[in-house]
């Protein structure tokens, strides 16, 4: 199994930036999608951005245009770039490794993301 380590969260204003990192350690076999789940207090757990070892990428609507995934397949890394960002993106955000992103094996212990109007 995979062990996940986040980076990066903090506090910003609206418009602001951020960039999250996750460093995987351990066996990375079975890490074919990489990604970053997030989850608002009160709200479910959601899906925000993923990519497969091959490249392929998704986004939640209420991201596209303003967040960048990225992976380092060689590093172990994935990346999260967070433009243009809005209160509603607050959120404690979670990297995620496994099959797919709907058959994650490994999360990471979460960061928080807080951004302030």
């Amino acid at each position: 199994q995979v062990q996940l380590a986040e980076s990066g969260g903090g506090l910003v204003q609206a418009g602001g930036s951020l960039r999250l990192s996750c460093g995987a350690s351990g066996s990375f076999v079975g890490s074919n999608f990489m990604g970053w789940f997030r989850q608002a207090p009160g709200k479910q757990r959601e899906l925000v951005a993923g990519i497969t070892r091959g490249g392929n990428i998704n986004y939640a609507d209420s991201v596209k245009g303003r967040f960048t995934v990225s992976r380092d397949n060689a590093k172990k890394m994935v990346y999260l770039e967070m433009n243009s960002l809005k209160p509603e993106d607050t959120a404690v955000y979670y990297c995620a490794a496994g099959l797919s992103y709907d058959r994650v094996g490994s999360w990471g212990q979460g960061t928080q993301v807080t951004v302030s109007a």
